[in-house]
């Protein structure tokens, strides 16, 4: 299992060398050590769990020309490429496609206890202090204005509305930031959830006033 868990580490690290900033390797192993954390608590299938934290981003649809088939599809060749079990492979896949935030958009689909720590993980990085600073990484990435008070943030009822959104940074924090805290599936996620979300208050709170001057 460990020589597994090391040619992954590898193969994720070359594949991402180049990556965006919030979607490079660290943000994977930030993901793969939260995961691993819930896991004690949740003990869930743990080769799911590693490969699926790993692997979430190998090809994020975002820089891939919004293919959402090309992730699964290197993660499955890759862990196929490992001999890694086939149940473990279909398993992550399976995460992998229907674990983002975009997806929630589509109601109930595919889930498994792996999945919400994955998932619960992922959500984690995406808020707090470090949330913060790769919303603003993006939205540098993408040269969006870090915001505008006449452009209000929306309430996204569709994926196709949030995929196509180019709205300032700042209502990225209310279109899905602070959404994420009552997304939580752990009640491991749920605990440090809280701690970020009220930080990402806070931050809101002295950006607005620094914005006015004060």
């Amino acid at each position: 299992m460990q020589n597994s868990i090391t040619s992954t580490i590898a193969f994720v690290k070359k594949t991402l060398e180049n990556a965006e900033a919030g979607h490079d390797w660290f943000h994977i192993e930030r993901v793969y050590k939260t995961a691993l954390n819930i896991n004690e608590k949740e003990k869930g299938n743990e080769h799911v769990v590693i490969f699926a934290a790993l692997l979430h981003d190998i090809a994020d649809p975002k820089f891939n020309n919004g293919d959402e088939e090309l992730g699964p599809k290197v993660a499955e060749d890759f862990l196929k490429s490992i001999s890694v079990d086939n149940e473990v492979i279909a398993h992550v896949k399976l995460i992998i496609q229907n674990m983002s935030f975009k997806n929630s958009f589509d109601g109930a689909g595919f889930t498994s206890k792996e999945m919400q720590i994955v998932q619960d993980a992922d959500r984690l990085d995406a808020i707090g202090a470090i949330g913060i600073a790769r919303a603003f990484t993006y939205g540098g990435f993408k040269n969006r204005v870090l915001y505008d008070p006449a452009i209000k943030p929306q309430q996204h009822l569709t994926k196709e509305s949030y995929k196509n959104t180019t709205a300032p940074t700042i209502n990225h924090f209310y279109e899905k930031l602070l959404l994420l805290k009552d997304m939580m599936n752990t009640e491991a996620g749920k605990i440090i959830a809280t701690e970020r979300h009220n930080f990402m208050l806070q931050y809101l709170d002295h950006f607005y006033k620094e914005w006015e001057g004060n």
